[in-house]
């Protein structure tokens, strides 16, 4: 796979930040997840879920499928909300940063189909609820990424398990001078994490 240059830097720029013994407890039941799913040769289905699918969830979702393609694993990466909102505007921005090719397609709550390499198809975003017809209905981690939407969606229908991997919002950045910085210090917490989960799975 031929990662986009810019793409490939802020990888390793991600794989070389320093995780928290904490955190890595948190991310071990995800790893437990997958690891189960690829031991018994069975689809990986993630569903990235936060309240308005806007900003967290899009980035999991994006860096989700990334970090297990560069680790050589097949998933299916998704995201869904509580809520129908739109892929936030700086989240797009900042993942344009990152290195990825983004192309927008409508208005309102436009798909963006976003490529990080010319071998592989695009992924497509945009704001949905979870069980959006877009998404996998049965079989799928329910990885929740936000606290509102993990305390107050008790039950995901379909979900054969829910994993919190919870994140701070950069929203509260909004309109600052730090707004750049700290959407794409998220962005690359999420890829250094979801980096982390695919480097510890085994392959047969």
């Amino acid at each position: 796979m031929n990662l986009y240059p810019t793409l490939q830097s802020h990888i390793e720029q991600a794989q070389a930040l320093p995780i928290s013994e904490e955190r890595k407890a948190v991310l071990q039941v995800l790893i437990d997840y997958i690891q189960q799913k690829v031991d018994q040769n069975q689809e990986i289905n993630m569903n990235f879920i936060c309240t308005h699918n806007s900003r967290r969830s899009q980035f999991s979702q994006i860096w989700g499928k990334v970090a297990a393609a560069f680790h050589g694993i097949a998933i299916n990466s998704y995201s869904g909300g509580v809520e129908v909102t739109a892929f936030n505007e700086r989240a797009v921005a900042s993942i344009k940063r990152f290195g990825f090719k983004v192309n927008k397609k409508g208005e309102g709550n436009p798909k963006y189909f976003v490529f990080y390499s010319d071998d592989e198809d695009p992924i497509v975003t945009f704001s949905k609820v979870y069980n959006d017809a877009a998404n996998a209905p049965i079989d799928f981690a329910a990885v929740m990424t936000c606290s509102h939407a993990d305390e107050n969606c008790p039950f995901i229908p379909g979900a054969e398990a829910r994993i919190p991997v919870r994140y701070e919002d950069p929203k509260s950045f909004d309109d600052t001078d730090q707004e750049t910085e700290m959407y794409d210090k998220r962005s690359l917490q999420i890829a250094s994490e979801l980096l982390y989960v695919f480097s510890k799975i085994y392959r047969k």
